[in-house]
């Protein structure tokens, strides 16, 4: 595409105007297209505030219910699920028990609101297990500290799938990034009866140093260690579209990338290759960044979350999981 030169060329001419402006974007960024996530704790009387969350919570069920409602009237389209347990154990046994917290949310907000948004039930451990890792460990003899056992954790996976998708889950997001992930889920819940239910795997996700607000709200950091032996390097791209088409192999029926702003070239590559609908995970640590600059008024809080939204659906993704849901969907 070669425009001829100025002066014949004038391409201030679309912009003279906010009408014009409106009239040559190329990208709009909707409420419809936001993903809210949502943290519920079993055991407290009253929400918890997230302090490097602003206006986040540790909710109740009842205060989830009523923010999930809110959310829902404003037009959020879909709901992200995270449960923090009273009790953790080695297997991290309270992600499938069937009245583990995130079953019972499930359960609470299908039945209030039904079809109005879709209930999707992020599926890991790291939460659930006492010593903060995404499966189950073995090994850590002669000193050596223990790893994630990776098949010995796709069982656990596919348990906690099933009773997801027995509580109300829509889709079922799994989110731990051990190998055969998504399709152990998805032998799971055809075999439950549930072939007809969606998986939203997160399919490149990498081990970033974006994680810290995220890992105080779910209580989940890791106790020795890091996950840099399952989650990717961020470095890598080429190895995204690897990990994305063995998802995709599987049974995945739409695919994440997380976090977003750092990695929208990896988005944007995961989009063109595969054309599935694709997500980006716009996580804590930006969020939080955002927020602590505007606080110092150093940024236009508003107008910097509305462009970094716009940047993320321009390079490719169909939803964007935000902790802006709730601010954004009024103003757009």
């Amino acid at each position: 595409m070669q425009p001829p030169p100025f002066p014949a060329s004038r391409p201030r001419r679309a912009r003279r105007t906010g009408v014009l402006r409106d009239l040559a974007r190329e990208t709009e960024v909707s409420r419809r297209d936001l993903v809210a996530p949502l943290f519920v704790k079993e055991g407290i009387g009253e929400p918890v505030p997230i302090a490097s969350m602003p206006g986040h919570y540790q909710h109740t069920l009842d205060s989830l219910r009523k923010e999930a409602a809110e959310l829902a009237a404003l037009g959020v389209p879909a709901l992200l699920l995270f449960g923090v347990p009273a009790s953790k154990d080695a297997e991290g046994s309270q992600a499938w028990a069937p009245e583990g917290i995130v079953q019972r949310a499930l359960s609470a907000l299908d039945d209030d609101l039904g079809d109005q948004v879709a209930l999707i039930a992020d599926l890991c451990l790291c939460e659930y297990t006492d010593h903060g890792h995404c499966g189950v460990l073995a090994g850590g003899h002669g000193g050596a500290l223990p790893g994630v056992d990776n098949d010995a954790t796709l069982e656990r996976y596919a348990r906690t799938a099933v009773a997801q998708a027995e509580a109300g889950a829509d889709v079922i997001a799994p989110s731990g990034m051990m190998d055969g992930q998504v399709g152990a889920i998805r032998q799971a819940l055809d075999g439950a009866g549930f072939a007809d239910l969606a998986i939203l795997a997160y399919a490149a996700k990498y081990a970033s140093g974006l994680y810290g607000p995220f890992r105080e709200a779910a209580e989940g950091a890791p106790r020795f260690g890091d996950r840099s032996g399952y989650q990717m390097d961020p470095g890598n791209a080429d190895e995204a579209l690897r990990e994305v088409a063995l998802d995709v192999a599987e049974g995945a029926d739409m695919v994440m990338v997380k976090p977003a702003v750092a990695y929208l070239d990896v988005l944007w590559r995961v989009k063109q290759a595969f054309g599935l609908p694709t997500a980006a995970y716009q996580v804590s640590g930006e969020f939080a960044m955002v927020k602590a600059a505007a606080a110092n008024g150093w940024v236009d809080g508003e107008r910097v979350m509305l462009e970094l939204l716009t940047g993320i659906r321009r390079a490719g993704a169909d939803l964007v999981v935000t902790y802006f849901a709730r601010e954004a969907a009024p103003l757009l």
